[in-house]
């Protein structure tokens, strides 16, 4: 059998990793590794100041190799790179979802593609369609449109549809499937003990309907789902590759969440993983945020080596860049091929203010103090901006008062005769968070009320409260529908 040479083969290798760098300009590295083949780049927060900046960072980018694959991890909602200093001004997963309208679903999406188009991304890691089961689940909760599995599906083949008529290419994420998990993958490894056929009709079905909708990619999970392998997570797993394209039919690019993550740490290191992954059959390895030479040559140095001594089938690399090169033509066809629909810049307001849910009375709310509890994002969200508009109705100009769980209840409201507004996301999984609204709920009494507004997954618990308020999610819209709402718009 004839090999490739060295120097073919590390060019080779190059195609199938996706790399990330720190900051707004690109190293002179990632120029050298573009040249030499690198077949992707994934921009993070720290790459994004502006919409013009990151426009002339993609152009760099691909001037450096007009084959590149440029992603973005852009699923509108709590998750944002483009606007994480002041939140998304697009409604997440969780509200189009509650308000289960497919064509609205279908335009969010493709506005979000326009704004990734007009900056120069290809491919958006977006949507989640992972069915969230588990209330307690960690890591997805309004990233997905919900928990049950058929209206997960259809508004996965309508953003999808949305997305790529923008001209971006969708990845849906995360196959099998990570909404019946407890455990953040960022952090730890999560099992999935539900049996195959609970997987077929819950967790597959809204992949069926990306594959079905032509996604351009699926994104694989750092979880064990016992059923399919009770070994090896979704990532390194042949069987979970032969589940999504021998039983789903997929053909498309797949791609693996990013490298860097604990729950691959059980496979070993990362050009250990990177092997692994490309041998089970992925075909792009997502290398994690704000990347350094290193992280791209010792996973290119550990594919090279494993293809040399027959620990990775050389065709299995070559398909493998094949289809990173298919996804951009794709793209790229789609992209020259004219004029884009046109999409209503307005209609996420309206999801957003359509998704508030209100259980019982609203009393007149002003002059109130407003409290919003810090419990920390997970990775995927970060540190984006959340809560209501500081200078909006509700707030006009005033700051919110940020409760930690150190935080003593009477130091921030006193005894004083205002109403009270407390903003938290995921109060279900937090306990000292409950114990506040509780103690809030009490303090109130026959007094000035206090009004709960969950801005996270709603969750299985009883909230206290005069009014409990949810908005399915914390993004800068759903800020401004509730702004609206608080602030007297009662209809």
């Amino acid at each position: 059998m004839t090999t490739l040479e060295t120097t073919a083969l590390e060019r080779t290798a190059l195609r199938s990793v996706m790399a990330s760098f720190a900051g707004p300009t690109a190293p002179a590295w990632l120029f050298d590794r573009l040249r030499g083949g690198l077949g992707s780049v994934c921009l993070f927060r720290s790459n994004i100041e502006s919409p013009e900046q990151v426009a002339r960072l993609t152009a760099a980018i691909r001037d450096a190799n007009p084959g590149v694959l440029i992603a973005l991890d852009e699923e509108g909602g709590d998750v944002t790179r483009l606007h994480h200093r002041d939140g998304s001004p697009h409604p997440g997963n969780a509200a189009l979802g509650a308000v289960d309208d497919p064509a609205r679903t279908a335009a969010v999406a493709a506005a979000i593609g326009a704004e990734l188009a007009e900056v120069g991304v290809d491919l958006d890691l977006a949507p989640v369609v992972d069915v969230n089961s588990d209330p307690a689940n960690p890591v997805i909760g309004v990233r997905s449109f919900g928990s049950d599995p058929e209206l997960v599906a259809r508004h996965t083949r309508a953003y999808v549809d949305g997305m790529q008529s923008s001209g971006v290419g969708a990845c849906a994420k995360h196959f099998p499937g990570h909404g019946d998990t407890a455990v953040d993958s960022h952090l730890g490894m999560p099992v999935v003990t539900a049996p195959v056929d609970v997987l077929r009709s819950r967790e597959l079905l809204p992949f069926r309907a990306a594959v079905e909708s032509g996604a351009v990619a699926v994104m694989t999970a750092h979880l064990v789902a016992t059923a399919v392998d009770a070994r090896l997570p979704a990532t390194v797993s042949r069987a979970a590759n032969r589940m999504l394209r021998s039983e789903l039919g997929f053909r498309g690019l797949v791609v693996s969440d990013a490298l860097d993550m604990a729950g691959l740490a059980a496979v070993g290191s990362a050009p250990d993983a990177a092997v692994s992954a490309i041998a089970a059959g992925c075909d792009l390895l997502c290398l994690g945020a704000d990347g350094q030479v290193g992280d791209v040559d010792v996973v290119v140095s550990g594919l090279v080596a494993a293809a040399r001594d027959g620990h990775l089938l050389e065709s299995r690399l070559v398909d493998a860049g094949d289809r990173v090169a298919a996804a951009v033509e794709r793209v790229h066809g789609w992209r020259g091929a004219g004029a884009f629909p046109t999409y209503d810049a307005e209609v996420g307001l309206s999801v957003a203010h359509d998704a508030i849910a209100v259980t019982g009375t609203l009393p007149d709310l002003g002059g109130a103090t407003v409290l919003r509890f810090q419990t920390e994002a997970n990775f995927a969200v970060g540190p984006t901006a959340w809560g209501l508009p500081v200078d909006g109705i509700v707030l006009g100009g005033r700051s919110p008062i940020d409760v930690v769980e150190s935080t003593t209840m009477t130091d921030v409201v006193g005894e004083g005769a205002r109403p009270v507004v407390a903003l938290v996301r995921d109060a279900h999984r937090h306990g000292w968070v409950r114990d506040r609204l509780t103690e809030l709920a009490a303090r109130a009494g026959d007094g000035p009320p206090l009004v709960v507004v969950e801005m996270g997954w709603p969750g299985d618990r009883d909230v206290p409260g005069a009014a409990v308020v949810r908005t399915y999610g914390a993004s800068r819209v759903s800020g401004e529908a509730l702004d609206a709402l608080l602030g007297g718009d009662r209809q």
